[in-house]
C-alpha cells in the first residue's frame, strides 16, 4: 500500500514546456504543488511517521488536472497557518469531514456526490491520487471537496482548530504488518487523542481495514479513548454508503475479512 519515494516526472506530453498546456504553475514561481520538496523543518521533526511519500509518475490527465485546479482546490500541509474552513469551502458553519489517505480518490468523489451538503477535506501523500481526484472534481462538478498534500498529523496539530471537524474517515491505512513496524501504524493512542481534540461533540470516527490484527488494534485503541464511544458493541456492520475501494477489493480477493469501526465523539 505504500512505496518508497520516487522522483515526480510528468509525462512529456503533459509538461507545460512541451505542450503549452497548464497555467505556468509548474515553473516553481508560484505555490508549491504535490511532488515539490516540502520545507526542511517538516522533515527534520523527530517523529515516527505512518507513511512514505508516494510520488511517482502521473498520467497526462492527472497532471493536467493538477495544473489546472490545484490552486483552486488544494493546499500543501506546511504547519504554518490555521485553516479557515468556512472561508475555504465558501460556506457558513461548514460541516467538514477529514479523510486521511484517499488513494486515487474515486471513493471520495462518490461520497462527495452523494452528500453535497457535507464538505470533505481529503489528505494524502500520493501525488497521482491528487491529480485523479482533481480530475473527478472537475468531471463530476464537485464543489464540496478540498485537497491537502502532506502529513495529516501536522494538519491536525497545527492547521485545524479544536472542535472544527464533524467527522474523521480513515479507510484501509497501511497495516504495517511486520511486528517491528507496528509503531508506524496511524491508529495509536497519541494520534487518537489529537484527532478527538479536533472533532466536535457528536462527530463520527469511521475506520476500515482488511488486516485483522490491525482491526483488533484499532478497536482496542479507540475503545480505550475517553473521548470516544463505540456506536456498536464490537465491529460495525459495513455501511452501504461507504464505496468499495481498490484496497478493499484487493483484500477481499485475498480472502481477507473487512472490518468497519464507528465511534462517536462524546
Amino acid at each position: 500500500m505504500t512505496s518508497q519515494p520516487t522522483a515526480l516526472v510528468p509525462p512529456a506530453a503533459a509538461r507545460p514546456e512541451a505542450s503549452g498546456t497548464g497555467t505556468g504553475t509548474g515553473t516553481g514561481t508560484d505555490a508549491p504543488r504535490p511532488g515539490d520538496p516540502v520545507s526542511p523543518e517538516l522533515h527534520t521533526e523527530r517523529r515516527i511517521r505512518s507513511f512514505h511519500p508516494r510520488k511517482g509518475r502521473m498520467s497526462t490527465a492527472q497532471y493536467d488536472a493538477l495544473e489546472r485546479s490545484w490552486d483552486a482546490w488544494g493546499i500543501r500541509i506546511d504547519g504554518e497557518r490555521q485553516l479557515d474552513l468556512d472561508a475555504w469551502f465558501g460556506r457558513t458553519d461548514a460541516e467538514v469531514v477529514l479523510e486521511i489517505g484517499f488513494g486515487m480518490g474515486d471513493a471520495t468523489a462518490i461520497m462527495a456526490a452523494a452528500e453535497p451538503e457535507r464538505c470533505i477535506l481529503a489528505a494524502d501523500v500520493h501525488t497521482p491520487g491528487h491529480g485523479n481526484l482533481l480530475r473527478r472534481i472537475e468531471s463530476d462538478g464537485l464543489d464540496n471537496v478540498r485537497l491537502a498534500e502532506g502529513d495529516a498529523v501536522v494538519l491536525l496539530r497545527d492547521q485545524l482548530a479544536p472542535a472544527s471537524l464533524d467527522g474523521l474517515r480513515i479507510y484501509f491505512p497501511d497495516p504495517w504488518p511486520k511486528a517491528r513496524h507496528h509503531k508506524r501504524r496511524l491508529i495509536q493512542p497519541e494520534f487518537t487523542a489529537l484527532a478527538a481534540s479536533r472533532l466536535r461533540p457528536g462527530a463520527t470516527v469511521h475506520c476500515a481495514t482488511d488486516w485483522e490484527p490491525y482491526a483488533e488494534q484499532m478497536l482496542e485503541v479507540l475503545t480505550a479513548s475517553l473521548d470516544l464511544v463505540n456506536l456498536h458493541d464490537d465491529f460495525a456492520p459495513r455501511p452501504d454508503w461507504r464505496p468499495v475501494t481498490k484496497f478493499e477489493r484487493q483484500g477481499l480477493a485475498k480472502g481477507h475479512v473487512v472490518r468497519d469501526l464507528l465511534f462517536r465523539r462524546r
